[in-house]
């Protein structure tokens, strides 16, 4: 028989205490869950946007949804260097999360590219309070925490160049549901 332990190891870096490399690990799994679901999410997008510019944001997702897939695989070998296992299964995931599924199905471009905004904004800024809370302890996962939430922020922005106005508003201002950014949406 298999043993199922899931329990962290009785070690972790130079440098951190076993329970301040724990914590940053514990930190981490909430990182781990939030990216994993953004990889789902934007996989679910990239097969259900319909509409008139429906392949040039169906080619845009594909290359960050494997650039998410890295940040899960940094993520999870950060937590196992910190002798912290990472959990990255789907029931774990949705027993822990603090999110609802995304709601959006087969919708136009507009409407997938406005709800996923609101997407990133709740994921950009948990992941800056993870930056806060391990920026004391660990610089190092600091960094690579800052090194993803930049990417992040990068194709948000990408996002939103669809959704802006010339004056800079974005279609869905003042909505904070992903259905109410959708149907704002032209």
């Amino acid at each position: 028989m298999v043993s199922k332990n899931t329990s962290n190891a009785k070690f972790t870096v130079p440098g951190l205490s076993l329970q301040d490399g724990h914590k940053v690990g514990a930190i981490l799994q909430g990182r781990l869950h939030a990216l994993n679901d953004l990889a789902l999410t934007l996989k679910h997008a990239h097969w259900n946007v319909v509409g008139r510019d429906f392949i040039g944001v169906h080619k845009m997702l594909d290359p960050h949804i494997e650039l998410v897939r890295t940040m899960i695989d940094q993520t999870a070998e950060r937590m196992a260097t910190l002798g912290v296992s990472p959990n990255g299964l789907p029931g774990a995931l949705v027993r822990d999360r603090a999110w609802d599924d995304y709601s959006i199905g087969r919708a136009g471009t507009a409407a997938h590219l406005a709800a996923l905004d609101i997407v990133y904004d709740g994921l950009i800024a948990s992941h800056r309070e993870a930056i806060t809370a391990t920026g004391e302890l660990d610089p190092v996962t600091e960094d690579m925490l800052i090194g993803h939430t930049a990417a992040l922020e990068l194709f948000q922005w990408f996002m939103r160049a669809h959704l802006e106005d010339t004056a800079g508003t974005l279609e869905h201002e003042g909505t904070e549901t992903e259905k109410a950014a959708a149907g704002k949406t032209k």
